[in-house]
């Protein structure tokens, strides 16, 4: 396992509150299910592609079993109403060496503070430490100039008409 599995900062959103950003634990799973509960079907379609509300137990046991070396996930915990909640979250899984796929979703509510550039940052920085070459990620045309282009990521040959592949080579 990489340093991932302990990975923590600390971090001001644009109104000047302050998150968390950190590993997934396994522990996250209820506050993980809660947050998805609190983003739009409109957000959740950005991410998923599908309209998509709840995750079957398959999907929640790939979503929450981190290996920190082939699939990281990182969680921004923010504060909302004295207690803390996951405001957004960020993975990237390795499908071959030196290459990982990419991925975040942001909760509605906390849209527009930075935290996805913030997740970005910290997916980006955390690749390059364990030698990644290149992240790439699968994106709606509407969802590509927000956080992506300002990262570095460019589009490349697209597998599926209705997406774009984006690539970002690393150090």
């Amino acid at each position: 396992m990489s340093e991932a599995i302990t990975y923590t900062a600390r971090e001001l959103l644009r109104d000047g509150s302050q998150i968390e950003i950190r590993a997934l634990q396994r522990e996250d799973e209820a506050d993980m299910l809660a947050a998805v509960g609190k983003t739009s079907a409109q957000s959740l379609q950005r991410r998923f592609f599908v309209m998509k509300r709840h995750f079957s137990d398959k999907e929640r046991a790939f979503f929450m079993d981190i290996d920190f070396k082939n699939h990281v996930a990182i969680v921004a915990l923010a504060e909302e109403a004295g207690s803390k909640v996951i405001g957004g979250g960020g993975r990237y899984i390795v499908f071959e060496p030196g290459r990982a796929e990419m991925a975040f979703v942001v909760v509605d509510a906390w849209q527009g503070r930075g935290i996805g550039s913030i997740l970005m940052r910290h997916l980006v920085k955390i690749a390059n430490d364990a030698g990644l070459k290149e992240l790439t990620a699968e994106v709606l045309p509407e969802n590509a100039a927000k956080v992506f282009g300002k990262f570095g990521f460019s589009p490349a040959p697209r597998r599926d008409p209705q997406t774009l592949h984006l690539v970002r080579k690393l150090a």
